[in-house]
């Protein structure tokens, strides 16, 4: 069983999103430069969420995202459908085909475990993650790394 880089890179992203939105939408440079993810792979990331209307998108100079619901109706297994990612621990899929075309003898205890990780996921949502202390913690962390870096990366311009 395995969640890819895909479903938790959307959910990392969404939780920075929601813990640092304010009045102004938040930029994926940012996201990027805070959670180390590729901008251009949050830009497809960000492609498919909005899709499923959990981010909306603002253009031009002072743009960016914004959640496109409440944070108390965002859920994990929400964000992770959005992307197309599935948590699935059977070896085929669920299609019960897993020993040479028919059902293995643990096929149904794996079935069992896919509904309950999808339970567990669909009753977590982003205002109960972003309540946490640790969470709350590691963000003020990453913000003032991600200050300091662009204080250091605007000096470094200055100087040039």
């Amino acid at each position: 069983m395995r969640l890819t880089t895909k479903g938790r890179y959307a959910v990392t992203a969404m939780l920075d999103l929601a813990l640092n939105q304010s009045n102004a939408p938040i930029a994926l440079a940012d996201i990027s430069q805070r959670q180390s993810i590729s901008q251009s792979y949050l830009e497809q990331l960000f492609s498919k969420l909005r899709k499923r209307s959990l981010v909306t998108s603002m253009r031009g100079p002072g743009g960016g995202y914004r959640l496109g619901k409440s944070v108390k109706d965002i859920t994990i297994s929400d964000i992770i459908a959005a992307v197309d990612e599935t948590v699935d621990a059977t070896s085929c899929k669920g299609q019960g085909n897993c020993q040479d075309g028919a059902v293995c003898l643990t096929h149904q205890l794996w079935s069992e475990l896919n509904d309950q990780i999808q339970e567990f996921l669909s009753n977590i949502s982003l205002e109960q993650l972003i309540s946490r202390k640790e969470i709350q913690l590691i963000a003020t962390q990453q913000n003032q790394r991600a200050a300091v870096a662009e204080l250091i990366t605007s000096q470094a311009h200055e100087q040039a």
